[in-house]
């Protein structure tokens, strides 16, 4: 199979799926890309976005509101192993290169810019390199390796998440349809943290500061997130995503109080505390 076959195949199914009754998640061809800096910007008090651009960003692909990529960075010693294209995929090297997975924030396929938004923090390895970022600087990046599609013809969306989850959950926002109806919750520090956000009339928004607090703790998120009323008989898509220990009452909601198929909810550990480079296989 060709790559451009493949790609008709992918963006069919894609459009099958949005068209359906149930999330799936569906597979891009990956590729390895050679990206360079344009420009970074704070968003927020709690965000850096860092936009890439450059030839090698041509042709990227972007259908899906919590895809991700993952940057690549040099080992400890200055080398920097890649992985190798290989038809469709990527053959990766053992022991795996060091990198960081962050979201496709947004992809812009007139101009190539791809946006990625890091919540900077202490000793983050892909926080020093944003804070260090200059136009021209060079950066590769592989993927997205595929993304959740999720129908549009839900009667309710809830979304919920922290900092790191907020440049999910702003493009969730802007790519649910006009009638979409729901919830959405950010846990941030303060209202500095607070951006604007593009949500369809339907969809309340509702901020959390956890103020004093450390990233990553208190239930505040969850006790929010659990004390909405879905009303009978009508059908819930749940997106969760944040700090693993702080989401994981969610995954027991959905499942024993809200009765949510696998295919109608989707809740995520974008990290946890104490965990470097953290991989939530859930």
């Amino acid at each position: 199979m060709t790559r451009e076959d493949f790609r008709d195949r992918h963006l069919e199914r894609i459009a099958q799926v949005r068209a359906g009754r149930q999330g799936e998640k569906v597979a891009y061809p990956i590729r390895i890309r050679q990206a360079e800096v344009v420009r970074t910007a704070p968003v927020g008090t709690g965000l850096l976005r860092v936009t890439l651009g450059g030839p090698g960003t041509a042709g990227f692909e972007a259908h899906s509101p919590d895809e991700h990529v993952k940057l690549l960075f040099p080992e400890p010693d200055g080398t920097l192993r890649l992985p190798e294209p290989n038809g469709l995929v990527l053959n990766w090297p053992r022991p795996s290169p060091t990198s960081r997975e962050y979201t496709v924030r947004r992809y812009d396929p007139a101009t190539g810019e791809i946006d990625i938004d890091v919540a900077p923090h202490e000793g983050g390895l892909a926080s020093a390199w944003a804070e260090r970022a200059r136009p021209g600087d060079v950066i590769h990046v592989a993927g997205p390796p595929g993304g959740l599609i999720v129908p549009h013809s839900y009667d309710r969306y809830l979304l919920a998440g922290d900092i790191t989850a907020l440049p999910a959950l702003a493009r969730w926002l802007e790519e649910l349809p006009a009638t979409a109806r729901g919830w959405a919750f950010v846990e941030v520090a303060d209202a500095t943290q607070q951006i604007p956000l593009t949500a369809p009339a339907g969809i309340e928004v509702h901020w959390l500061h956890r103020g004093e607090r450390p990233p990553g703790t208190g239930d505040a998120l969850a006790r929010a997130v659990t004390a909405v009323t879905v009303p009978p008989g009508e059908r819930l898509y749940l997106w969760a995503a944040g700090e693993a220990g702080q989401i994981k009452p969610l995954r027991r909601w959905a499942r024993d109080v809200l009765g949510l198929d696998r295919a109608d909810h989707d809740i995520t550990g974008y990290w946890k505390r104490g965990v470097a480079d953290f991989d939530d296989d859930h």
